[in-house]
């Protein structure tokens, strides 16, 4: 049995529905309310706060998939995530389970610099922070040897369905609101955006493939990295109309943050819009040949469809 734990997102509904199609169809899925993706889905609803709870809910699994998101409120990272991630290696351990860290890229530095798997950890702000010690926390247990589990580390989302992004909130949502598109800080930078499917088939790949754990892997984006005024312009062209936008500069965030709790939230992530984002995924593309990413101008044709 494989099990996905916190698979209401995009990322773990997805994961579901690969593992099903090309793995197994013995999934237990758990989350604080878990129902069913695929119809031969067990259920588990359980708080993975809670230490009896976790190792009740990994039990009998041969792979937990960690996909769990919280809100994007600092105070509950900071309350929750730390001891949940806790309770879950300590649960793997118990049972024995591999363990799939799904990452994000909170806890590199925000500059130019070329994003790989040896880059090291220079957060900014607290969730960056939360998100180094939870990978640490687990990078210290594969050292020593007692868990056998691989981090997979996603850039920036961009996708259908229930995926949640600045990308998708900013552009994508005022498209579908027939509204003006903003884009934070800077649209001459370019941006490593992660299609959501793609990231959760990558991610299923490399938790049925033995010889990839005990590593981190940088999970694989459209290699023609464009900025945002050239994923704009591609919009357009996909969508047969021009999309106007405007960019919204630091001081209006810093404004808002002063009104509105999500431009608050965001104002640590802001720093990443001012420069580059350049995600190496060459390890995976070397491990993994054959698998297909989805193009910008592909993934950006489905959310059309949808809408």
């Amino acid at each position: 049995m494989q099990t996905i734990l916190g698979a209401n997102g995009q990322i773990g509904e997805e994961l579901a529905r690969e593992l099903k199609r090309n793995y197994t169809s013995d999934l237990r899925i758990v989350s604080r309310k878990a129902k069913k993706i695929n119809d031969t889905d067990t259920v588990f609803s359980a708080d993975l706060s809670d230490r009896e709870k976790a190792v009740e809910a990994v039990k009998g699994s041969e792979i937990a998939y960690f996909t769990l998101g919280l809100p994007m409120d600092t105070d509950l990272w900071e309350r929750q995530f730390l001891t949940i991630m806790k309770n879950v290696i300590e649960a793997c351990k118990i049972n024995g389970t591999k363990l799939v860290f799904f990452d994000n890229t909170y806890m590199y530095p925000q500059n130019n610099e070329v994003l790989t798997e040896q880059t090291g950890f220079a957060p900014v702000g607290r969730k960056g922070r939360v998100r180094q010690q939870m990978a640490e926390m687990l990078l210290k247990e594969m050292k020593a040897g007692t868990i056998e589990a691989v981090i997979c580390r996603a850039p920036e989302f961009y996708g259908p369905g229930k995926t949640q992004s600045i990308t998708n909130s900013l552009v994508f949502n005022a498209i579908k609101e027939d509204k003006k598109l903003k884009v934070p800080l800077r649209d001459d930078k370019l941006r490593s955006l992660i299609w959501t499917p793609d990231a959760s088939r990558a991610t299923a790949l490399i938790g049925n493939t033995p010889d990839a754990y005990g590593q981190t892997w940088h999970l694989p984006v459209d290699d023609h990295k464009l900025n945002y005024k050239e994923f704009i312009a591609l919009a357009s062209e996909v969508y047969g109309k021009e999309l106007k936008y405007s960019v919204i500069p630091k001081l209006a965030f810093s404004i808002g943050s002063l009104f509105n709790k999500n431009a608050k939230e965001l104002l640590e992530l802001l720093p990443r819009y001012q420069y580059d984002n350049l995600f190496d995924d060459s390890k995976f593309r070397k491990r993994f040949p054959g698998f297909n990413v989805t193009s910008y101008k592909q993934g950006i044709e489905q959310i059309k469809k949808e809408q």
